[in-house]
């Protein structure tokens, strides 16, 4: 199985909640693209304009907190955000994400933004520009979870077989 993606990185802090992530007064739409335009609104008004398919975000601890909305992940994913690495997550986010398929890694990453940032999720490994990080790697069923595109993708196909 690879899990390794590789990315520019988008740099945030600590605590940032869903609420930043995909603001609230975009919730009554199940349009992905709206989701998409309007990620990281609340924090980086351009950062829809900005990304590149690919990209990784870098952030500090408890990211994801606030709200339980499944939207959060969702608009990263469909902004084009290949992973979200974070010191720590909120654990309805950390849940969230990978019913809907984005990777995340819990890694206490130091890089600037804009640094290449290469993730082994498999081994729970990150790489910035030269420098190497231990993460918390994901168990295996939670892997390929991740690698079928999330839980109902991964309940479709063990139904499947």
């Amino acid at each position: 199985m690879n899990m390794t993606i590789s990315g520019s990185v988008w740099k945030y802090g600590d605590n940032i909640d869903t609420d930043v992530i995909i603001p609230g007064k975009y919730l009554r739409t199940t349009d992905m693209q709206v989701f998409a335009e309007h990620a990281m609104e609340g924090i980086d008004p351009n950062f829809s304009n900005k990304i590149k398919p690919g990209d990784v975000i870098v952030a500090g601890e408890n990211f994801g907190c606030g709200s339980s909305r499944e939207q959060a992940p969702l608009a990263l994913k469909h902004a084009g955000i290949s992973c979200v690495v974070a010191k720590s997550f909120a654990r309805i986010f950390f849940r969230n994400a990978i019913n809907v398929g984005l990777p995340i890694i819990e890694a206490d990453v130091s890089c600037q933004e804009g640094e290449i940032c290469t993730v082994d999720l498999e081994q729970g490994k990150v790489q910035c520009s030269g420098r190497f990080y231990e993460g918390t790697k994901l168990p295996d069923f939670l892997q390929e979870m991740l690698l079928d595109g999330g839980l109902v993708a991964h309940r479709k196909k063990q139904a499947s077989k």
